[in-house]
C-alpha cells in the first residue's frame, strides 16, 4: 500500500482529497493541477501494478468534473464498462488502497456498488449504462427525489451496441432529466468500426444554436405559447430546421435527446461549466466530448491499442515488460489465430467474425490475411451471431470469436438465429474459466451449462493446443453448430503445431489408467492441473484413473459406462460452474442407466469469484494442482467422499 507521507510529498492536491466533498474544497483554477496529479500516479500505480490504462488516462477531467459538480454518491454516476474508472476510484476514498486494485482481496478492476456507495452500478461489460442510469431517473422521480441528478458515462464504441441504443430510444419516450456524458476518443480496445464511429468522429454542431434553442424555448413556454405536450413537436421541428441549415443530421436530436457539444474532453475548468448548465435542465440530454485515449502519457498516445491494458512497465521510459521467451508456449488465442488462417487457406468457405475484439483473440490475424473473408462488427455481440447465422444459411462457414462472457449477451441468437435451423457455425469461444484480475465480470464460467443445453449443439473443450487445432479442423465437418472453449493465457507445448486432425465427434480418451478405486473426468485446459497431481499420487503408488473427455455434449457414453463398471468414485473437474457443467451431464447419466458410483464434483461452486490471479481463484474453488492432489490422496487412503 502507498504510504502517506509518499502522496503528500509527490502528489500535494491528491493528497488532500480522501472524498468528492474534499475535491469541492479547491478552486476551479486548481483543477488541472488535480489532473495532472492523477495521471501522474496512475502511471507510478499502474506500472507495477497492471490495469486498463490508457482508457482511464483519457478520462481524467470527465472524472474530476463530475464530481466536482455533482453532488455525490447521492447524485448518481454509471460508467460503462469501467475501463475509464480508476480516477473515480481514487478520488472516492480509495486512493491508498489503489495499489491493491485487481488483487485478491483488494479493489475491484470494475465499478462495484458492493466496494462502495460512489460505485453506482456493477461495470464490466459494453453498453449497460444508458438503461441502468434510465432507471435510476426516473426512479428519483417515482421517489419525489427529483433534485437527484443522473449520468451515464459512455464511450464511443460502447455506444453503438443494441443495448445503449434501446436505452436511448426509451430515455426519449419516458419523463426523465437523464444526463448522458459521452466519451468520444475515437477508439474502443480496437478501433471503433461501423458508420456510428465514423459519424462520431465527423460529427459538429453549434453551441450558438443550442443556446438560440433553449432560451426560445424557454420564452415560449413561460408565455404559454407551448406546453410539455408540445415539447415533442418543437424538438421535432427544431432539429429539422437545424438540419437543413447545417447539411447535417444530429442522430440523437433525431431520437429527442438535447444534444450539446463536441467540446474538449480535457478542458477540465470548460467541462466544469458545461456540465453545471445543463445538470438541470429537463428531459434527456447528451454532452459529446472528443477525448485522447492514453492522455498525458505519450507511449500510450501513441499506441492505444497497446495500452489498453500494457501490463508492467518502466514508468520513465514507458518500455514495456520483456515479451514472452520464444521457448515458452504460445497463448491459446495466438494458437487460435494462426490455425484459423490455416484453415482459410484451404477453404474459402471459411470466415472469420469477432465483436470489437480482433486484437484480443488474435482474429487480428484472419483480418489481416484475409480482409474480404473477416467481420469485426464492434460490441455487438447479439448481431454477430445472427449474422454468423446469415452467412452460414447461404454457404459459408463462419468462425466466431468472442470471449465467455461476452457471448452469454448473446443467447438468444445462439438458440433462435443457429441452432434451430442447425446452421454450421463453429464459436471459438475466448477466456473459457477463471480468468484472473478482471474478476467477477469476466469469467468465463456459465459456457458449458448454457451451451449444453441447447439441442444439436456440440460442446468441445481442448486440453492442449494441438486438441483446439484438431478442433478447429474438425468443426468443418459438423454439420451444425460447435463450440470450442477456451482459456485465457498460454497453453502447454512449446511445439504447438501438429498435423491436424478429425476428431471422432463425442468421444474422451483415457490418460492414465487405475486400480479401481477412483477415476477422475475433466474437461479442457484444466485436466492439465489433473494429470500433473495424478502423475504424483502414481509416483506414491496411488492408482487414480484420469480420463480427458474433450467433448461435454455429446458426452462419451463408453467411458461412462467404463468408469461406472470399474470404480468406485467418480470424480469430475471442470473449469466452470459445476451446476449444469460436466459434473452435472455424468450425474445425469448415472441416474439414467441406474448407478450409484458415489460423484464428487470439482469446480467453481454457486457462487461468484471476485477478482485474484488465475492460481489464487483455482485455489480458492479446489481445482490448483495442489489442491487436486489432496483431495484424491485422501479419497485413495480413506476410501470415502
Amino acid at each position: 500500500m502507498t504510504e502517506k507521507p509518499y502522496i503528500k510529498e509527490h502528489f500535494p492536491l491528491l493528497a488532500q482529497i480522501d472524498s468528492p466533498a474534499d475535491l469541492k474544497k479547491l478552486t476551479v483554477d486548481q483543477l488541472p493541477q488535480v489532473c495532472d496529479e492523477l495521471r501522474r500516479f496512475m502511471v507510478h500505480e499502474l506500472s507495477t501494478n497492471p490495469g486498463h490504462f490508457a482508457s482511464s488516462m483519457g478520462a481524467v477531467e470527465i472524472v474530476v468534473a463530475l464530481h466536482y459538480v455533482l453532488d455525490t454518491p447521492d447524485d448518481r454516476i454509471v460508467w460503462d464498462v469501467g475501463h475509464q474508472a480508476y480516477a473515480h476510484k481514487i478520488l472516492t476514498g480509495r486512493r491508498d488502497r489503489f495499489s491493491e486494485n485487481r488483487k485478491q482481496g483488494g479493489l475491484s478492476g470494475f465499478p462495484n456498488p458492493a466496494e462502495s456507495e460512489y460505485d453506482t452500478f456493477i461495470a464490466g461489460h459494453a453498453s449497460n449504462s444508458i438503461s441502468a442510469a434510465l432507471g435510476m431517473s426516473i426512479a428519483a422521480q417515482l421517489e419525489n427525489n427529483p433534485g437527484r441528478k443522473v449520468v451515464a458515462v459512455i464511450g464511443d464504441a460502447s455506444i453503438g451496441g443494441g443495448l445503449a441504443f434501446e436505452g436511448i430510444n426509451n430515455a426519449a419516450n419516458n419523463p426523465n432529466n437523464l444526463l448522458i456524458i459521452l466519451n468520444d476518443n475515437d477508439m474502443s480496445i480496437d478501433r471503433p468500426t461501423g458508420s456510428l464511429g465514423q459519424y462520431m468522429t465527423d460529427l459538429t454542431t453549434s453551441k450558438r444554436y443550442n443556446n438560440f434553442r433553449y432560451k426560445t424555448y424557454n420564452f415560449l413556454r413561460r408565455h404559454g405559447v407551448i406546453g410539455d405536450s408540445g415539447k415533442g413537436a418543437v424538438l421535432r421541428f427544431n432539429n429539422a430546421m437545424k438540419s437543413m441549415l447545417t447539411g447535417q443530421q444530429n442522430i440523437f436530436e433525431g431520437l429527442n435527446i438535447r444534444y450539446f457539444g463536441p467540446f474538449d474532453g480535457h478542458d477540465v475548468k470548460r467541462l466544469v461549466r458545461v456540465i453545471s448548465e445543463v445538470k438541470d435542465m429537463t428531459g434527456p440530454k447528451l454532452v459529446h466530448l472528443h477525448t485522447v485515449k492514453g492522455k498525458g502519457y505519450a507511449p500510450a498516445e501513441a499506441d492505444p491499442t497497446t495500452w489498453h491494458a500494457p501490463g508492467k512497465f518502466d514508468e520513465a521510459t514507458g518500455e514495456r515488460a520483456k515479451a514472452r521467451a520464444e521457448y515458452d508456449p504460445l497463448k491459446y488465442q495466438d494458437v487460435f489465430g494462426k490455425t484459423l488462417v490455416e484453415l482459410a487457406r484451404d477453404n474459402e468457405r471459411i470466415v472469420g467474425i469477432t465483436a470489437a475484439m480482433p486484437g484480443g483473440t488474435s482474429m487480428s490475424l484472419m483480418l489481416k490475411e484475409y480482409p474480404r473473408r473477416t467481420f469485426d462488427v464492434g460490441i455487438s455481440e447479439g448481431h454477430a451471431v445472427t449474422f454468423a447465422g446469415g452467412l452460414a444459411k447461404d454457404g459459408m462457414h463462419p468462425y466466431v470469436a468472442i470471449y465467455s462472457s461476452f457471448l452469454q449477451r448473446a443467447y438468444d441468437h445462439i438458440i433462435h438465429d443457429v441452432a434451430i435451423a442447425h446452421l454450421p457455425v463453429t464459436f471459438c469461444i475466448d477466456r473459457g474459466g477463471l480468468v484472473g484480475e478482471d474478476g467477477v465480470t469476466h469469467h468465463g464460467l456459465f459456457d458449458l451449462a448454457y451451451l449444453r443445453c441447447i439441442p444439436g449443439m456440440v460442446v468441445a473443450a481442448p486440453i492442449n493446443e494441438h486438441d483446439l487445432r484438431d478442433l478447429m479442423f474438425t468443426a468443418q465437418t459438423v454439420n451444425g453448430p460447435m463450440a470450442i472453449r477456451y482459456p485465457r493465457g498460454r497453453g502447454v507445448l512449446v511445439d504447438w503445431h501438429n498435423e491436424m486432425k478429425t476428431l471422432p465427434i463425442g468421444k474422451g480418451r483415457c490418460l492414465t489408467q487405475g486400480d479401481g478405486r477412483v477415476a477422475v473426468l475433466s474437461i479442457g485446459h484444466i485436466g492439465n492441473n489433473v494429470a500433473a497431481a495424478v502423475g504424483r499420487l502414481h509416483g506414491e503408488g496411488c492408482q487414480v484413473a484420469h480420463y480427458d473427455m474433450i467433448f461435454v455434449k455429446p458426452i462419451d457414453e463408453d467411458i461412462l459406462r467404463e468408469v461406472s463398471e470399474r470404480y468406485q468414485h467418480i470424480v469430475t473437474v471442470e473449469d466452470g460452474t459445476i451446476v449444469g457443467g460436466l459434473g452435472s451431464a455424468v450425474c445425469e447419466w448415472l441416474s439414467e442407466h441406474d448407478k450409484h458410483n458415489h460423484v464428487l464434483r470439482l469446480g467453481v461452486r454457486d457462487e461468484f469469484i471476485d477478482q485474484g490471479t488465475v492460481k489464487q481463484q483455482q485455489e480458492r474453488c479446489g481445482i490448483d494442482e495442489q489442491s487436486l492432489y489432496i483431495r484424491l490422496k485422501q479419497l485413495m487412503t480413506n476410501n470415502n467422499l
